[in-house]
């Protein structure tokens, strides 16, 4: 890629960063409707290049296979974290990349530490873990309900005053360990806001085919929006690092959402600049013999190399 197109995606995120060590208000720092003067019709031809990009960039990790990313999806209900993962990804191998979803917690997940089942579905060395809500769920739902510590079975020094910090501090150190061992984290929050959350539960019961996922405890949980607020702005201030930096999506335009991420995963993509495993000379040579070997198998009037016959440049270069 070139170092001018790389650079265009890094200034496009950039704004969407937050500084590590600042003090984040969700409501007076970033606005859900913001588009970065964007029009919906260029979005869509952005957001396909990107695609492509990613898809490329997908390959070069696999085959490195040195690498491996995770990226966190956090969002209130109806913030669009399937629509965006679904556009994000669509170009992308499916082989490569692992969707995991976390619920509430099973009764052998309680009896481990709370970072345990999301240790269960971190990627592999090629590979793209996706985390449809992820770990941060510890210091965002549960200090919204903290009648669910009692769940944790944690010991009494393990509760108190101190909870939060604590485990912002445990999350940092665990997300840095996992960078310093070639692991990439990506974390975004999609901002919605809380006029355009009411629409989109409106559409969920105004039409049939999305009564589904429409639940009564998605309304109670409303409730909580404004304590939602200061979590995620306390979790955005206390766990934004150099290593694992989050970024705030503008959400209320779901076209413009899909851009945002895409670029964000292409830009730690383009950070790793994956690379494609040179090949040594021992291993070139039996190259060239297996070659000798499939071309004397070619059929009468047939060419030797097909695919050299219609691609003659880039077979020439693949040889050298």
């Amino acid at each position: 890629m070139s170092d001018e197109r790389a650079k265009r995606i890094a200034d496009f995120v950039e704004p969407l960063r937050v500084e590590p060590g600042s003090k984040v208000r969700l409501d007076r720092d970033f606005d859900p409707r913001d588009k970065a003067g964007l029009k919906r019709r260029d979005g869509a031809e952005l957001l396909r290049a990107e695609v492509d990009m990613l898809a490329e960039y997908q390959e070069r990790l696999a085959a490195q296979d040195t690498y491996g990313v995770l990226m966190c999806l956090q969002a209130l209900d109806a913030g669009g974290k399937d629509g965006t993962i679904r556009h994000v990804m669509s170009g992308v191998n499916p082989q490569g990349v692992r969707v995991s979803s976390f619920k509430v917690p099973s009764a052998e997940e309680l009896d481990h530490d709370y970072l345990w089942r999301y240790a269960q579905r971190l990627p592999e060395r090629g590979g793209i873990a996706i985390f449809n809500r992820s770990h941060y769920e510890e210091v965002l739902v549960v200090r919204v309900h903290p009648e669910l510590l009692l769940r944790q079975k944690l010991p009494d020094r393990a509760r108190g005053s101190g909870e939060w910090k604590r485990r912002y501090r445990e999350i940092n150190h665990w997300e840095r360990y996992l960078t310093d061992n070639g692991f990439k984290v990506v974390k975004i929050f999609l901002n919605l806001s809380k006029e355009e959350q009411r629409t989109r539960f409106l559409k969920r019961l105004d039409v049939p085919e999305k009564n589904w996922k429409f639940s009564a405890a998605d309304v109670r949980e409303r409730r909580h929006w404004d304590d939602y607020q200061h979590a995620f702005s306390k979790m955005l201030s206390a766990t934004s690092t150099k290593w694992a930096p989050w970024y705030v999506v503008p959400a209320d335009r779901k076209w413009f959402a899909r851009i945002c991420t895409a670029a964000i995963l292409a830009h730690t993509l383009i950070d790793i600049d994956p690379r494609y495993p040179e090949v040594d000379d021992e291993t070139r040579e039996g190259l060239r013999s297996a070659r000798r070997k499939l071309e004397r198998e070619a059929p009468p009037r047939l060419p030797a190399d097909p695919y050299a016959a219609r691609h003659p440049s880039a077979a020439g270069k693949k040889r050298r």
